[in-house]
Parts: structure tokens; C-alpha cells; sequence
């Protein structure tokens, strides 16, 4: 078989076979005559007895149907259902080799990308990886005659039930439970993705892990709930130390959980909780890092790295709600930040004069047009702080940025895909890494990494 030929292999066929690597999805990479098949729980380095469930041109899938030899790095899944949704694809393997893996992932796409001159450190990890989220969507569905709460088996529309999510604060897998059986209770219907009828799509909840705040959204697909007032009494009387509760308002039919038109059943429109210090203030709609433990040290060590003297002029890109722009405003001259979402950037303000701080402000605009506004306009920041999403940064922002030429451009991200293809286009722009490149595990059990990376003019 060679690898554009898949006739070789058919489905339900039982192969024995080395696992040789993971995927960026969590799935063990097993090789016949270099062909790939992608098999959930399979670890490197075992060798599995696995049936062929799907051949496609270019790859196939399977699933375990024996362990001829067992990793070392495995541990026994204690949540078995976290590895088929997807949620947790690593919590089969040992914390220390999850850290590895991590490091070894930002090695290799740095070298598919070119750049070998580069040192990744070994990843910062938590003391403990488990329930550290503080924001959670849940997916609910009718199944077997009742509300049913979990995630999606991985490629399929089945939802498999979860009540234990591992990976969220127990209070808020707690509330989940509780409001889903009070709508239970009142016959609220889940919406329907093929019929397009029901009520009841996610439900979301926040918690603050310094205040204990906790916000609860119920995402529907219409403006109001039958019985609404009898629901609003049975979950305040079930979770007393509420502190909002919202009516989220999504009609539409796509893949975007959460809609714009926020109302409130009860108590406040918003949570707080504290960040380095600072008070911030947590929209239904806004960005807020899950983490806040490794959070802290994310946005810590990002300062750190940067090397502040507190006489320069700081950009915050991305700036969201304003959290990175707000823990270094102590350590600089001034700080700007700039997010497109305007709700952001309205939160940003709040938090702004909820801290007293005089020495930043925030723009409503997209980030890479607002930097070819300020190099036509000859504004040279001393450094700039950027946190894209997933997707990174945009070829306009990073010639924008080698128009503007700051001397320390400070890339956190949550994707090291992205990071490795910026970090080329931004070396070529006069740039350099000029430190070690540094991984969090701001999402132990998965396969997602945060890192900062520093980069710098000149050759010294």
C-alpha cells in the first residue's frame, strides 16, 4: 500500500500495530506501510490491536480492541467518557509526560516552519491539573425522555451524557446538574438541530475563584421561558449563593453558542472576580481566561519577559476586557489597548475606573487596521503585548507592526501553529526570538498550550 492508495484497508479489518505519535486532536498515529489511521486512547509507543472503523483517501480511523503492550506514561481513566467527547483527550496520560508533549509540540511545528535557532523551555505546569475551569457551555439535549447534559461523541451528533466534568470547578458542574433538572421539571423542551424546534440549547455557567461569583446563563431560542417566574424561584432556592442570572436569547441557526441580547432573571448583570490584584468585571458575553491559576502566571511571566523599566509606551492587541493592558499599566508609561468587540472594550473601561488606573485606554477597533493608522501616523510604541486567538495574527498587522518597528514585540499563544507561521513572517519584518520560548499548560488535559514568545530588534 502506498500512501495515496487506501484499497488495502476496509472497515471492521483487524490489524496489529505500533502507535508512533499523537495528533494535535489527541488521537494515537498508527502507520501501515506509512498510510495513517488516527485511533482514540492509544498512546506512542504501544502496540495496539485495533479495528478499522472509517477509510478515507488520505487516512483512516480505528478503535482499540486490545493493548498488546502498555505505555508507561498510562494511567488508569478514571473518566473514560472525557477521551470520547474530546474533552480531555489526555487524561490517559501522566501529567509529566502531558508536559513533555506539550514542549516537544511548539519544537516540532518551529522546525516544520524553518526556525531551529530557537530554545523552547520545558512546559510550567500546575500542582494540580484537574477543575480549574471557571467557565463551562454545556450542550443539552432530549435523550431517553429527559434533559440530558454533556458534550458531543467525537464526529458524531450523540451527546453522551456528563455529569462530572473533571476538568470544571465542582460548583460549577453542581449548578449545571441543578438547573438542567429544574428544567427538567418544567417540561422545557431542548432545541433540535434537524426539527429546529425547542427552547433550550446550552447552559452556561461562571464562577469566580477568588470572589465566588457565580453567573448562570440559560441559552434559549426564544425571549422568554413558559412558567419563567416559577423557574427563576425553583434554581435561586436550589443555588442560594447565586449571584446573576441571565436569559440568553439565540435564534439563530448556527454553530455560535451565545447570542447578543442578554436579559436579566435575577440578581446582578455581571460577576467580578480579581486578577493580580485587580478587580475585573465578567459579562455573559466576555472573554475572561478559564484558567485563572496559570493566568496569573501567564501574564506575570509576559512582564517579566518583557523586561519593564516603566518609562515606555505599551500596546495591548487583542486586549479584550482589558486584562493584560491593566496588570503591566504599574509597570509602564502608558498603555493602549486596542479589541474590535466593542462590548470589550466597554468592559476594559469599567474595570479601567473600577481599579483607578490613570495611565490606560482602550479602543474600539480592529487591531490590524488601528496599526496601519498609527505607523502612517509615525506612532512608535516601545513594545507591544499580543494575544490573538487561535487563528493568530494577520499578515496587515505584522507588516503594520514592522512599519511601527517597537522594540519588543510580546506573542502570547494559545496555538502554536499559528505562532510558528507568524513568527516567520515577523523575523522577516527585522525581528529575531530573543529569549527561550515559554510554555504554560493553561489547559492541562488537553492538547491546547499557551507559550510567549519575545521578540526583538536588532542583533544583540
Amino acid at each position: 500500500m502506498n500512501k495515496k492508495s487506501y484499497s488495502d484497508l476496509v472497515k471492521n479489518q483487524e490489524l496489529i500495530a505500533d502507535v508512533v505519535d499523537l495528533t494535535y486532536e489527541g488521537l494515537g498515529v498508527v502507520k501501515v506501510a506509512d498510510f495513517p489511521i488516527f485511533v482514540a486512547d492509544a498512546l506512542p509507543g504501544e502496540v495496539i490491536k485495533l479495528s478499522v472503523t472509517r477509510v478515507l483517501n488520505s487516512y483512516a480511523f480505528g478503535r482499540v480492541i486490545d493493548r498488546i503492550k502498555v505505555s508507561a506514561d498510562r494511567v488508569t481513566i478514571k473518566h473514560p467518557e472525557m477521551i470520547a467527547s474530546g474533552i480531555a483527550p489526555l487524561v490517559n496520560l501522566a501529567y509529566p509526560a502531558q508536559l513533555v508533549f506539550k514542549q516537544k509540540q511548539i519544537q516540532q511545528l518551529f522546525h516544520k516552519a524553518g526556525i531551529d535557532d530557537v530554545e523552547i523551555l520545558p512546559t510550567l505546569g500546575m500542582a494540580d491539573p484537574t477543575h480549574y475551569r471557571n467557565k463551562t457551555v454545556i450542550p443539552v439535549k432530549f435523550q431517553n425522555g429527559k434533559l440530558v447534559t454533556g458534550f458531543y461523541r467525537r464526529g458524531s451528533h450523540k451527546l453522551v451524557p456528563i455529569n462530572d466534568y473533571y476538568l470544571n470547578d465542582p460548583k460549577i458542574d453542581a449548578a449545571v446538574g441543578t438547573v438542567r433538572d429544574v428544567l427538567n421539571d418544567f417540561h422545557i423542551t431542548a432545541y433540535d438541530e434537524i426539527t429546529r424546534q425547542g427552547l433550550l440549547r446550552y447552559i452556561l455557567v461562571r464562577r469566580g475563584y477568588h470572589t465566588g461569583q457565580m453567573m448562570i446563563a440559560i441559552i434559549s431560542t426564544k425571549k422568554k421561558l413558559p412558567q419563567e417566574r416559577s423557574i427563576i424561584a425553583a434554581i435561586t432556592a436550589k443555588i442560594p449563593d447565586l449571584t446573576s442570572l441571565i436569559l440568553n436569547y439565540n435564534p439563530k441557526q448556527t454553530n455560535v453558542q451565545l447570542g447578543l441580547d442578554n436579559r436579566i432573571l435575577f440578581g446582578e448583570p455581571v460577576i467580578h472576580d480579581t486578577l493580580l490584584g485587580l478587580d475585573f468585571e465578567i459579562a455573559v458575553n466576555s472573554f475572561y481566561q478559564v484558567n485563572p491559576q496559570t493566568t496569573a502566571i501567564l501574564y506575570t511571566k509576559a512582564a517579566q519577559l518583557a523586561e519593564l523599566k516603566g518609562n515606555e509606551l505599551a500596546i495591548d492587541a487583542y486586549s479584550g476586557i482589558g486584562t493584560i493592558g491593566l496588570s503591566i499599566a504599574d509597570q509602564v508609561k502608558k498603555v493602549i489597548g486596542v479589541e474590535v468587540v466593542k462590548s470589550a472594550v466597554d468592559d476594559a473601561q469599567k474595570n479601567l475606573l473600577a481599579n483607578h488606573i490613570q495611565n490606560a485606554e482602550f479602543i474600539a477597533e480592529d487591531a490590524p487596521k488601528q496599526f496601519a493608522i498609527w505607523a502612517q501616523q509615525g506612532i512608535k510604541p516601545d513594545l507591544v503585548f499580543v494575544d490573538p486567538p487561535r487563528k493568530g495574527l494577520t499578515i496587515d498587522l505584522i507588516r503594520a507592526l514592522g512599519m511601527m518597528r517597537p522594540a519588543k514585540l510580546i506573542y502570547i499563544s494559545c496555538n502554536p501553529a499559528t505562532l510558528a507561521r507568524d513568527a516567520v513572517l515577523i523575523k522577516s519584518e527585522g525581528y529575531r526570538i530573543a529569549k527561550p520560548v515559554l510554555p504554560i499548560d493553561q489547559f492541562p488535559q488537553t492538547m491546547h498550550v499557551e507559550s510567549i514568545t519575545v521578540f526583538q530588534t536588532g542583533s544583540d
